[in-house]
C-alpha cells in the first residue's frame, strides 16, 4: 500500500493534526508507504495564477509549478484528506490544492473527439478517505449539503477506480467539544482506519499469534 496523506491545518497543536497521527500511526502499523503533504508547512500556493491558467490543458507542462505534488499523487494508490471543515467545506488552502495539482492528464481526460465529458484519470487510487472536523452539528451540516465532504467522497471518486473504496468521519459540533469527545473521536478514527485498509485492531494480532 503507497498512502499519501494530504494534511490542511494552519496549527501545528491543533486537534486535526492529532488526528492526523493517527491516520499515520495505522497505515505504518500495517506497513503501508507514507507520505505526507502538510500544505501549511510546505508553504504551498493555493491560488491558481493566470500564468497556470494559460498552460491549464498544454500537457505535461502544466505540472511543472506542481511537480512534486502531481508526483505525490501518481504514486499513491491511497489517497487521505485530513482538514478542518470551514464554512461546510474545505479551507482555502485545500481547494486551491485541488485546483493547481488534479490537472488535466493528472487526475482526468479532458473532452475529446470521441467524449463529451471528462474521464476518470487516477484509477490506479482504490482507496480513498476523509477525515475533518466541523463546527456545525451533522444535522445543520446535512441541511447545507456537506460541501466539502461531497466535493472530495463525489467529486474526486468519480475520477478514481471504479471500485474505490471510501472512508469518513468527522467531529461535529467541535466548538463545544470536551476531552472526552476527542478522545472517543481519535478512537473512532482509528476503528475506521483499520477498516479502511483491512488492518487488524492491536489486540486480534496479539489474539492470533
Amino acid at each position: 500500500m503507497r498512502a499519501l496523506v494530504v494534511y490542511c491545518h494552519p496549527k501545528e497543536t491543533s486537534f486535526t493534526a492529532a488526528i492526523r497521527d493517527v491516520v499515520v500511526d495505522k497505515l505504518r502499523d500495517a506497513q503501508a508507504e507514507v507520505r505526507v503533504i502538510d500544505l501549511y508547512r510546505s508553504g504551498f500556493a493555493p491560488v491558481l495564477t493566470e500564468a497556470e491558467l494559460d498552460i491549464y490543458e498544454d500537457t505535461p507542462a502544466n505540472r511543472a509549478p506542481v511537480a512534486q505534488d502531481v508526483e505525490d499523487v501518481l504514486w499513491c494508490d491511497t489517497l487521505i484528506f485530513v482538514y478542518p471543515t470551514w464554512w461546510y467545506g474545505l479551507p482555502a488552502m485545500l481547494k486551491g490544492w485541488l485546483d493547481r495539482v488534479l490537472l488535466p492528464d493528472v487526475a482526468f481526460l479532458m473532452p475529446d473527439g470521441q467524449n463529451d465529458n471528462i474521464r476518470p484519470g487516477l484509477t490506479h487510487i482504490t482507496r480513498l478517505a476523509v477525515f475533518t472536523t466541523c463546527g456545525a452539528s451533522w444535522w445543520l451540516t446535512q441541511l447545507i449539503g456537506s460541501p466539502g465532504k461531497r466535493m472530495i467522497l463525489r467529486g474526486v471518486r468519480a475520477i478514481c477506480a471504479k471500485r474505490c473504496r471510501t472512508a469518513f468521519a468527522a467531529h461535529y459540533l467541535m466548538d463545544s467539544s470536551t476531552e472526552a469527545s476527542r478522545r472517543a473521536h481519535l478512537d473512532r478514527v482509528a476503528r475506521k482506519m483499520e477498516g479502511f485498509i483491512g488492518a487488524l485492531p492491536a489486540r486480534q494480532k496479539e489474539a492470533r499469534a
